[in-house]
């Protein structure tokens, strides 16, 4: 009679037991959803009042995933004279926050343009939408370290980029890391993560040349054993909020799909970019996100 009380105990303890949590899932579709609102939004260049109203949509879903939204602005000395910039962070937390954080980030803005209109929908808005999914697949995740997520301004240049000032570019990425330099907090940044141009139709991402390879092997490999074809394992060399990490001696890697025939024209439209590319990198970063926290370890 004992041992079968101590059974039924032994069920009913099982029973009651909470189930175990279910793993981040990505869902492109809402992605594209935020996507599209940021694109409706129209040219959203660094300094105009339509980035303003991206900021607003971009803080405004963050705090309904339950995140707190900090800025951290700044003036940006451009070959057009000052601009006012903002980044935009929100950090989940990390069951070690003492040993520093990973940090996924994207540019929001888009290149400015007087000869047509250029809304970016893959080139601003499919890094931000991504950045928003990101923040929801993740909400709920028991998190080794603290993972922030970075919203860049001023990504693209004000006036060309190869500016004989060769700072006119990268100037949302470029003040974050000069903060962390000042603060003497560089080594707090243990891996960035940097996603851009991700929501080409025609999708294919390359090996960045420039990135850390144990990120860029994990996560390749990562997406080979999914299937995903578009992670391509030639090799290109691209210039982008990355580089600033990486001359801060912080490993990062560029999720990039540079080639783009879209790129920088009217043509990065709605008609161009997809859903489906969205929830391809959602699911290959979900998935390389456990090997990478293990690395860190």
């Amino acid at each position: 009679m004992k041992i079968a009380v101590a059974a039924l105990i032994g069920v009913l303890a099982c029973a009651t037991q909470a189930p175990p949590p279910a793993a981040p899932k990505f869902d492109g579709t809402r992605a594209f959803a935020d996507l599209t609102r940021l694109v409706q939004i129209g040219p959203r260049p660094a300094g105009s009042p339509a980035l303003d109203r991206a900021r607003d949509y971009i803080r405004k879903e963050l705090k309904a995933a339950g995140l707190t939204v900090e800025d951290q602005p700044f003036e940006a000395r451009t070959p057009l004279g000052a601009v006012r910039m903002v980044n935009l962070r929100a950090t989940l937390p990390g069951a070690a926050a003492d040993r520093g954080r990973i940090v996924i980030g994207g540019h929001y803005d888009t290149k400015l343009e007087k000869t047509f209109r250029f809304v970016g929908a893959s080139d601003g808005a499919s890094s931000a939408a991504f950045l928003l999914e990101i923040a929801r697949a993740l909400k709920g995740r028991s998190n080794p370290l603290p993972i922030e997520l970075l919203f860049l301004d001023g990504e693209e240049a004000v006036v060309d980029w190869h500016h004989p000032s060769r700072t006119d570019h990268t100037y949302g990425s470029r003040y974050y890391v000069e903060q962390l330099k000042q603060a003497d907090a560089v080594k707090d940044v243990r891996a960035f993560i940097l996603v851009d141009m991700i929501g080409d139709r025609d999708l294919g991402i390359r090996r960045e040349q420039h990135s850390t390879g144990w990120l860029k092997d994990i996560i390749w490999e990562t997406a080979a054993g999914l299937g995903r074809a578009e992670f391509i394992a030639e090799e290109t060399a691209i210039e982008d909020d990355h580089l600033e990490f990486l001359a801060a001696g912080i490993d990062s890697v560029d999720i990039i799909d540079l080639d783009d025939a879209e790129w920088h024209t009217a043509a990065d439209s709605m008609d161009n970019v997809s859903p489906r590319s969205l929830q391809v990198v959602g699911d290959v970063l979900l998935a390389a996100l456990p090997r990478i926290e293990q690395r860190l370890k």
